[in-house]
């Protein structure tokens, strides 16, 4: 009995032995999994580098912390005005009238005149370039009614972007207490603003002027830096106030790969530009872009039953691209379902199939394939033409 106590004893000691060893080998492995967040060394409270086309995160720090990021805010007031002008409720003409509040907002303005007219395209400018406070109230203002009730705007136009970690109070930035955003919210948003092409307009020009109804002029320089000296960068959105720090969210292109590179909380103007440019160039060292699904070429030529025409191309809905590190394989497929022919009528923009796209046989997207014109119904008149012509 004593010997068996004995070997008891001595089994689980093994057992705690082996434990312990197991439990210091899972430490080890998932010590050993870094993610990018090692590899640049950042000083600033909150960071993110995303890749455009696909949305994936390349580094990340705090991303998702509730931090005030000051005049990043007027990028939604950017996108706000940007749609309006999509959907033609408003004109880069259209003149705009200013009130006394919008005038009086302080900060960074470009010293608007109250109760005269300028046109949006000025206000507009002056906001992306010069990150003018009265320029965005008065925008605001014209849209909305009022600041505040812009605001919900704001909130409601975050929510469909999936910016959980927003709240709006003021289309400015200046501070308010109930006020917040994260860096990984800001990259959304700096995605979606530079999607239309119109934002790249103002978003490039370095230097330039405002012309007031009166006829002064105030000079307009570009609050990112970075537009001027990084290459490849086309557009972005500084920040700086007590409570948030300095604070920046930009946009660079090299070859076929856009990056987002976010920064909220630097100690100060100049760490903001050179961790920014940190994201951006460990981004382009080690990523590529790779294109799967290209809406610009045909994907397949399919007959067309009953129709005018004999066939027809069929292409790709939108673009989908990837991003890998450099030299990845990746494991991607793309496979089409399509029918065997279509069948006229059918109307440009109608889904006849789609593509499939696979990472090592699991599905990862699907994008629908259209036709881009009008498929007309042979009529029985055509039936007739045809049948003469080929006798």
């Amino acid at each position: 009995m004593k010997k068996f106590f004995l070997s008891f004893a001595t089994f689980g000691i093994m057992l705690c032995i082996l434990a312990t060893t197991f439990c210091a080998s899972l430490t080890i492995s998932t010590t050993a999994i870094m993610p990018a967040k090692a590899e640049i060394d950042l000083q600033s409270k909150s960071a993110c580098l995303m890749e455009y086309s696909s949305g994936e995160i390349l580094f990340a720090k705090n991303e998702k912390e509730h931090l005030p990021v000051a005049s990043m805010v007027k990028m939604m007031t950017i996108l706000l005005t940007l749609e309006e002008i999509d959907n033609g409720n408003l004109t880069l003409d259209t003149m705009i009238t200013t009130s006394e509040n919008a005038s009086g907002m302080g900060g960074s303005q470009v010293f608007i005149d109250p109760y005269v007219e300028y046109k949006t395209d000025d206000l507009l400018k002056s906001v992306i370039m010069a990150s003018a406070n009265d320029a965005s109230v008065a925008l605001a203002e014209h849209m909305s009614g009022s600041e505040k009730t812009f605001a919900i705007k704001m909130n409601n136009r975050a929510k469909e972007l999936g910016m959980n970690d927003t709240n709006y109070v003021n289309c400015t930035g200046l501070p308010a207490p109930e006020q917040y955003s994260c860096a990984y919210d800001s990259a959304i948003l700096l995605k979606e603003v530079s999607s239309h092409d119109l934002y790249h307009k103002y978003s490039t020009i370095w230097m330039d002027e405002l012309l007031h109804p009166s006829g002064r002029k105030t000079e307009l320089v570009n609050t990112n830096r970075l537009i001027r000296y990084y290459e490849g960068c086309d557009g972005g959105k500084t920040g700086s106030t007590n409570e948030a720090g300095c604070c920046l969210s930009a946009s660079a292109k090299r070859n076929d790969m856009r990056l987002v590179s976010v920064i909220v909380g630097a100690a100060n103007s100049q760490t903001r530009f050179n961790e920014c440019s940190a994201l951006f160039n460990y981004g382009f060292a080690n990523f590529e872009s790779r294109s799967l699904v290209d809406n610009t070429t045909s994907c397949q030529t399919l007959p067309v039953t009953k129709g005018k025409v004999a066939e027809v191309d069929v292409y790709a809905k939108e673009n989908f691209a990837v991003v890998l590190k450099k030299g990845e394989k990746g494991g991607y497929e793309v496979t089409y379902a399509l029918p065997s022919n279509i069948k006229a009528p059918t109307k440009a923009g109608d889904a006849v199939g789609k593509a499939i796209v696979s990472k090592d046989g699991v599905v990862v997207k699907e994008v629908e394939l259209v036709v881009k014109e009008n498929l007309e119904k042979l009529s029985y008149k055509n039936c007739i033409d045809k049948i003469v012509a080929g006798w």
